[in-house]
Formats: C-alpha cells, sequence, structure tokens
C-alpha cells in the first residue's frame, strides 16, 4: 500500500512479536528516514535503537527522535516521525508513537519516540474504525485533504488543531481543547501539528500537488503551520 492509503488503515499497535527484524529491513527504514525532508530550517537526530534503550519496551525496536526546544523543532519531529509511521505500517509492521516513553539513558535534546515491530493487530478496514472528531468540527471545508487530516493521531487523542482552506493554501491552527490540552499544549500539541501536517502533504503529493513551502509560524501563544502548492 501507498503512504496515502496508509492512513487509511493505520493502527496504534501496544502487541508486539519480540523478535528483532532483519538487517535490511532496518536498514531500509534508517535510510527512509535519512531521505525524509525536514522542515526548512530543522535538523532533528532520528536513531533506532533496541528494546534494551528503553524503560518498560514491548517492541523490539523504537526510532528515538532529538531536537532543540521549540514549537517549530517539535513540529518538525511530528513531520518526519509520522511519514516514518506510515512507512513502516506500508511494509506490514505495526507502529505506535510513545509521548511518554522513557530512555533507560537519558540523552540531551531527547524529544519523543516511536515503536515498531513485528504484530499480528490488523489494519482498520473502515474510516468508522477511527475514533475522531468530524470534519465540521476541524475544518471550513469537506474534502481529500479534510478527510486525510483527520484520521491523523495525537496524544491522547487530543486533536489540537482546526484547519482553513484558502486557495493553493492549507494553514493548519493550534486549538486546545479541555484539560488535556493544557497538560499537552507546551510540547506534545506542536508535535501532532507536525503529524496532521504530514497528512495533509501525503494527500496533497497523492494527487500530484506540488507542496511549494511549509511554514511554521508561532505568535505570542498562537501557533500554525501554513502550506502553500500548487
Amino acid at each position: 500500500m501507498t503512504l496515502y492509503e496508509i492512513i487509511f488503515k493505520r493502527r496504534s499497535v501496544r502487541k508486539y512479536d519480540r523478535t528483532p527484524l532483519d538487517e535490511k529491513t532496518l536498514n531500509d527504514i534508517r535510510a527512509f528516514i535519512t531521505n525524509t525532508r525536514q522542515l526548512q530550517g530543522q535538523n532533528a537526530r532520528f536513531d533506532i535503537v533496541s528494546a534494551d534503550k528503553v524503560k518498560g519496551a514491548s517492541a523490539p525496536h523504537y526510532i528515538m527522535s532529538f531536537c532543540p526546544p521549540g514549537d517549530a523543532a517539535y513540529a518538525n519531529v511530528g513531520y518526519v516521525l509520522e511519514k516514518a509511521d506510515l512507512y513502516i505500517q506500508s511494509l506490514g509492521l505495526g507502529g505506535l508513537w510513545l509521548g511518554f516513553g522513557k530512555q533507560k539513558e537519558k540523552e540531551s535534546g531527547f524529544c519523543i519516540m516511536l515503536a515498531f515491530g513485528q504484530s499480528t493487530v490488523p489494519f482498520r478496514t473502515s474510516e468508522k474504525e477511527f475514533n475522531r472528531l468530524s470534519i465540521s468540527e476541524i475544518s471550513n471545508k469537506d474534502n481529500h485533504l479534510a478527510q486525510a487530516a483527520r484520521l491523523a493521531p495525537s496524544a491522547c487523542n487530543s486533536q489540537p488543531w482546526k484547519l482553513f482552506f484558502g486557495d493553493g493554501c492549507v494553514t493548519v491552527r493550534y486549538f486546545g481543547r479541555g484539560l488535556t490540552q493544557m497538560l499537552l499544549k507546551s510540547k506534545m500539541s506542536k508535535i501532532d501539528m507536525g503529524i496532521i501536517t504530514r497528512h495533509i502533504v501525503t494527500a496533497l503529493e497523492n494527487e500530484g500537488k506540488e507542496v511549494k513551502s511549509i511554514t511554521p509560524k508561532t505568535s505570542g501563544k498562537d501557533f500554525e503551520i501554513e502550506m502553500i502548492y500548487e
């Protein structure tokens, strides 16, 4: 399946076969991450590590991300790692964002990790299996881009965003909802903003559109990501 098709099938997997993947598969995933373009001005680091590097590990492998603090830096991590998540699941493997995952040995700049490995947990078969807000609650338009964006995963399924469509432009704005967002807004929600941006970009590319720019913008407490395409 393509990355776009996986958007409508993916699942957060919590049960894994602990057998390590073969080295070719791991090298393919490493190469995919290395070749994934980061947001302009960002240079996060991503390492694949084994379960012995993670507290309470349930999967055989983890992608660790590292970046400096900042809204755009966190969004960039979400943007890159969600593409890795889609790719991993396109290989028939399971993946899981671990917002509260912990390293056994702390490293400076650690941001978040993604678990992955073999799993017998099946893909979703219908969009009805997703527990998400309706299109009308998150977007000013209902189209293919909004439908793909709606299915993006987020910390505690908080879905902290609103979409605004213009001529050749999509803007995702941070929109916290309830007590959960008070706890998550400093970092997790910015990672989530990068995740939904990846879904929108994947949908645009599936339609043959060229994404000209992706610009994170912070103004006071407001944060948004603007995508220009043609």
